[in-house]
């Protein structure tokens, strides 16, 4: 016999056996007793053999019976398996996040993988900003910016506490000698980033050193814009240790001094009204502020 008998009396057969019984069968697909024991007993009349003994109360496989119950299970197992993985549209939680530039590139984009790893099913869109002081766009559930946190949204949590710290190539610094002090870098080309150009004239006041004037400097809108100018070399900046850090771990930039400048700003996650409601929301928003995995 080569004909695959009908899947509807297989089923039925499937059903019976896993319940031990025609009316457990009958209720898991919906049918009447006697139709599931009609269904069998086509089955068994295809097939040459007897599947159940049929008791006063009940039913119970046959040695046959049992053996063949096996397998049916198996496969409809697999089919089922197969149509939730190929057809079943999983439902996806979205969030976005918008963060500036250089927190983007450097800080948190790194970590997005270890993100995802735990929470595959939410699918994060991440855009940037030079800056930002406001929820002016209502697609946005988590705005990451940077200030003294004097924002009128009242759901916010700080990310960080920065230091500054005075980065170059190692060629740079090595042109002013062995002896050479911040001040020889500082009278040199130096790289400001907008809204932080007094960062040299507050080094100098918090560790009371005499820094003169640069004989050139040139203005960039991001930290991340200073880090690649440095690296094309000729220049120095004073750039938060948690930006510099990639550079300076890969060997790329070096910090030649032990000058650590207390940063009064920081990087704050604020977050929507309703985009608190969202699971995906607090989620991300526990995970960022947890910190990188140990």
């Amino acid at each position: 016999m080569s004909r695959i008998p009908h899947v509807t009396w297989l089923r039925a057969f499937e059903a019976a056996a896993r319940h031990s019984s025609f009316s457990g069968a009958a209720d898991e697909l919906n049918l009447t007793p006697a139709a599931v024991s009609q269904h069998i007993r086509l089955l068994e009349k295809h097939l040459g053999v007897d599947l159940f003994k049929r008791l006063p109360h009940g039913v119970t496989l046959t040695d046959m019976g049992q053996a063949y119950a096996l397998p049916i299970r198996k496969a409809f197992t697999e089919m089922q398996d197969a149509t939730a993985g190929l057809f079943t549209r999983r439902t996806k939680r979205h969030l976005h996040v918008r963060t500036s530039v250089t927190y983007g590139a450097l800080v948190l984009a790194p970590r997005l993988a270890e993100f995802s790893e735990r929470h595959p099913d939410i699918e994060v869109h991440v855009t940037t900003a030079v800056w930002s002081d406001r929820m002016d766009d209502p697609n946005i559930d988590i705005d990451i910016r940077y200030g003294t946190g004097n924002w009128s949204e009242p759901h916010m949590w700080q990310l960080s506490q920065e230091t500054g710290v005075v980065v170059c190539r190692a060629d740079h610094a090595a042109k002013f000698g062995a002896d050479a002090n911040i001040a020889d870098i500082a009278a040199d080309r130096r790289v400001l980033v907008m809204g932080s150009e007094v960062e040299w004239q507050r080094l100098a006041a918090h560790f009371s050193l005499e820094l003169g004037g640069p004989a050139h400097t040139t203005k960039v809108d991001s930290s991340i814009l200073a880090l690649q100018m440095l690296l094309g070399g000729g220049c120095s900046a004073i750039v938060h240790d948690s930006f510099a850090r990639p550079y300076l771990d890969q060997g790329l930039l070096v910090s030649p001094f032990e000058h650590h400048l207390p940063i009064r700003e920081a990087y704050y996650m604020i977050i929507g009204n309703e985009a608190l409601d969202r699971s995906e929301v607090t989620e991300f928003r526990d995970w960022l502020v947890a910190g990188p995995d140990r």
